[in-house]
C-alpha cells in the first residue's frame, strides 16, 4: 500500500528554479506573481528546523541563499513569515501559510511521483476502444502476454464502431483505438496510425437463397435484395455505401445492427443479405443454415484495420508494448 510522505519531511531533490504557479499578493500590491518551488521548500525547511543556517545545510545551499528565497516568498505573498531572532519563529501569517504550504508540497511530490511511474510503465490502467471483430478475434491472441508484462495495470477494452472509437480517443477517454482505416477521420497531426491487416469482404446469406446460384455475385444482383447493415458510424457501413455508390445502385437497407452476432439470426431466417468481412463471415458460417458467396470485383473491396494513438502516448511503456503486440499478431483468417 502506498503511504503518503510525512507533511514536515522535506526532500531535497526539488528542481531549482521550478515555478509552481501564480500566487496573489495577500495584502495587495502589484498583483499576481510566480512562486518558485525552491522558495516554498526553503520556507518549509526553515519552519521545520527553526534555523536559517540548518535549513541551508539541509538544502545544500548557503545561508544567504535561503534568506533570499524566504524573502522572495514573503515579497510574493506580501506578508512576513518569520520573526528574525536567534531562532526563526513563524509569525501568525507564517503559521497560517504553513499548512497550505505543506499541502502544496505534498501535491507537487505526488504529481512528480505519478509522472515518474507513468514513464516507468507503472500506469494504473490501459484503455482500448476497438471494433467488435478485433475485440473478439485479435486481442485474445496476446492479452495474456500484455497482462503478464504489466501485472499491476488494469486493462479496459470497449467494443465500439470506428467513428465512436476515434471520438473517445480524441476526447482522451482511451489510450488506443483499433478501427477501420478512414483518412478523413484519422488525419490529425497529434495522432499516429499504424496499419495492422486487411481482409476481403463477402456476402452472407441463408442456404437456398437465390444468390447462392452465382459463383460470384454481381453488384446488380446483390442490389435486388434487402440488406442488413451496420449502423452509421461503423466503417463497414461506409464501405458498403461506397460500393453501391460506385456502381450507381441503390442500397436497400432493411435493418441496421451494431452487433456482428445479431446478423446471423436475422439472415438465417430471411431473404436479407449482408456484406461482411472475412473473419465475421467465417464465424457466421459455423452456424448451420448459412452460406456465403464472393462479390464481383471482390479484390477491390477489402477493409483495412489500423491502430491509432497520440504521439505522446507511445512514449509510455505499456502502450508501446501494446502496439508491438498488435503489429506482431495479425488475425489468422483461414
Amino acid at each position: 500500500m502506498r503511504t503518503e510522505p510525512r507533511p514536515n519531511r522535506i526532500p531535497s531533490d526539488i528542481i531549482p528554479g521550478e515555478s509552481f504557479g501564480k500566487v496573489p499578493k495577500a495584502l495587495g500590491g502589484s498583483g499576481a506573481t510566480f512562486m518558485r518551488m525552491e522558495e516554498l521548500r526553503a520556507f518549509l525547511v526553515v519552519a521545520e528546523t527553526g534555523s536559517f543556517q540548518r535549513a541551508a545545510q539541509v538544502c545544500g545551499v548557503s545561508q544567504p541563499t535561503v534568506s533570499r528565497q524566504v524573502q522572495a516568498l514573503e515579497a510574493d505573498l506580501g506578508v512576513q513569515l518569520f520573526h528574525r531572532a536567534a531562532q526563526a519563529k513563524l509569525t501568525l501569517a507564517g503559521e497560517t501559510f504553513l499548512s497550505h504550504a505543506r499541502k502544496i508540497w505534498q501535491e507537487w511530490q505526488a504529481a512528480g511521483l505519478a509522472l515518474r511511474e507513468l514513464h516507468q510503465g507503472k500506469q494504473q490502467e490501459l484503455c482500448v476502444a476497438a471494433i467488435h471483430s478485433v475485440v473478439a478475434y485479435v486481442l485474445p491472441q496476446f492479452l495474456p502476454r500484455l497482462c503478464a508484462r504489466f501485472p499491476q495495470m488494469q486493462l479496459r477494452v470497449t467494443a465500439l464502431g470506428s467513428d465512436r472509437a476515434l471520438k473517445v480517443l480524441k476526447d482522451g477517454l482511451v489510450d488506443v483505438a483499433v478501427v477501420m482505416d478512414n483518412p478523413n477521420l484519422i488525419g490529425h497531426s497529434e495522432f499516429l496510425s499504424y496499419p495492422l491487416y486487411e481482409e476481403g469482404v463477402g456476402i452472407l446469406m441463408a442456404e437456398g437463397h437465390p444468390l447462392q446460384a452465382y459463383p460470384v455475385v454481381p453488384w446488380e444482383c446483390l442490389a435486388q435484395y434487402p440488406q442488413v447493415v451496420f449502423k452509421d458510424g461503423y466503417g463497414m457501413r461506409r464501405l458498403v455505401e461506397k460500393g453501391f455508390a460506385r456502381y450507381g445502385l441503390s442500397l436497400s437497407v432493411a435493418l441496421e445492427l451494431n452487433a456482428p452476432e445479431a446478423f446471423v439470426g436475422v439472415i438465417r431466417q430471411t431473404q436479407m443479405v449482408a456484406l461482411l468481412p472475412e473473419r465475421l463471415l467465417q464465424e457466421a458460417l459455423r452456424v448451420p443454415g448459412l452460406t456465403s458467396r464472393p462479390l464481383a470485383d471482390g479484390d477491390e473491396w477489402r477493409r483495412k484495420v489500423v491502430a491509432v494513438t497520440s504521439k505522446d502516448r507511445l512514449d509510455l511503456p505499456p502502450i508501446a508494448y501494446f502496439y508491438e503486440l498488435l503489429r506482431s499478431c495479425p488475425p489468422q483468417v483461414d
